[in-house]
Parts: structure tokens; C-alpha cells; sequence
């Protein structure tokens, strides 16, 4: 690693896109901090990354969810780099398709937790960091389903993240952030998986290739 290379965070970054996002950016000399609350699978990430010779991530096994674990990862990449250069929020949580009426309180919270307020908490912690970059840059993963039956509990949790982020880039709008709210194309993830059971997935857009798009945004 050099003093140019640029530090970036990827939540989510054990499969779909958040680990394409992951693996490319390691590609371009970033120095990727991988999140996600599986350890094999983020070894998994660091195996490919080293087979493309990429450079090797710092990987991060904790649950989005534990604040404690945000606080202390935040000033892990403040002793080791002082700033952070990017935050791609891949991180989501797919609840079951359901009525409105039959929501129970558990999996309204588990959506919450992960969607929106891990969402509010993400940017607590790493906002100091991002305010030490030259140029810093955050990319927020979008996918409203306004008004769809039975999403509700998806649809939600994952907007009011987003209004978290919208309002928070409001915020810093003077700081010099460089914020950007992105929607994939359809792609073979778990989480679509969830809600298209029956879908042919060949006819879907590779993680690799939508990874390219959220790219391009940096």
C-alpha cells in the first residue's frame, strides 16, 4: 500500500454485489475494509481478490447491527489511516414477502435493525472519517417497491435507511461528500433469490458487471 492509495469500506461484502464491489475495488488499489457477519465467506472474498492480484482486504467478520463493533471498527481505520476515501453501503436484509397484517414485531425489528438503523449508525461512526478525505465519496444502494403488495416490510425498512442517507448528504452538502444513491439492475443475488424464487436467474445481470456501475459513480 502506498500513501495514494485510497481506503474504502464495503458493507455487505461477503456475496452478491456488495463482494463484487469488494473485489473490483481491490483491483483498482483500494484498500478495501470488507464487512459482513460471515467470516468463511469473507475468506472466500480475500481468496479471489488474492488471486487477481489485487490489493488484499482488511476483513471485517461482525454484525452490521452490533454498534460496538461499528465504534471500534471506525477507530481501527482511524489508527491505521486517519481518513476514509469511500463508503459503498451494500448491506441488506431480505424479510420474507408478507401482508401488512401479518407482520409480527420480530420481523419488523429484524428488518430495522439491519435496513435503517445500522444505516444511521454506519454514518455516525464513519462520517469523521469521510470528513478527513480530500475527496471523499459514499454510494447508497436504492430498490423502492412503492406501494407493491406484500413488500411492505422490505420496502419500508430499506427506504427509511435511505432517508437516513438523504438527509445526512443534505447535511454535508458543504463538506465537500460526494453522495450518490444507485439502483442495480436486477441481479442472481440471495436477496432476490428470496423474493423471485422461480425467476431465471441466467437472464439476470452478473454481480461483477452491475458492480461496474457503482463504479463508475467514483
Amino acid at each position: 500500500m502506498t500513501a495514494e492509495t485510497r481506503i474504502a469500506l464495503v458493507t455487505g461484502a461477503s456475496r452478491g454485489l456488495g463482494y463484487a464491489v469488494a473485489r473490483a475495488l481491490a483491483g483498482r488499489e483500494y484498500q478495501v475494509w470488507a464487512l459482513a457477519r460471515t467470516q468463511g465467506a469473507l475468506e472466500e472474498l480475500d481468496d479471489a481478490i488474492a488471486s487477481d492480484g489485487g490489493l488484499r482486504p482488511t476483513l471485517l467478520p461482525l454484525d452490521i447491527t452490533d454498534t460496538a463493533a461499528l465504534e471500534r471498527m471506525a477507530e481501527a481505520i482511524h489508527l491505521r489511516h486517519g481518513r476514509l476515501d469511500l463508503l459503498v453501503h451494500c448491506a441488506i436484509h431480505a424479510p420474507h414477502l408478507s401482508p401488512v397484517t401479518h407482520l409480527d414485531a420480530k420481523t419488523l425489528d429484524k428488518a430495522f435493525a439491519i435496513n435503517a438503523r445500522a444505516v444511521q449508525t454506519v454514518l455516525r461512526v464513519t462520517d469523521p472519517l469521510l470528513g478527513k478525505a480530500d475527496n471523499p465519496t459514499a454510494v447508497f444502494l436504492t430498490d423502492s417497491q412503492d406501494g407493491k403488495a406484500l413488500w411492505s416490510p422490505y420496502h419500508a425498512t430499506k427506504e427509511a435507511g435511505i432517508a437516513f442517507a438523504r438527509a445526512w448528504a443534505a447535511e454535508r452538502e458543504k463538506a465537500g461528500i460526494a453522495v450518490h444513491f444507485h439502483r442495480s439492475p436486477p441481479m442472481p443475488t440471495a436477496t432476490r433469490a428470496r423474493f423471485y424464487p422461480s425467476e431465471n436467474r441466467e437472464a439476470l445481470t452478473p454481480c461483477a458487471q452491475a458492480a461496474q456501475g457503482v463504479l463508475s459513480l467514483i
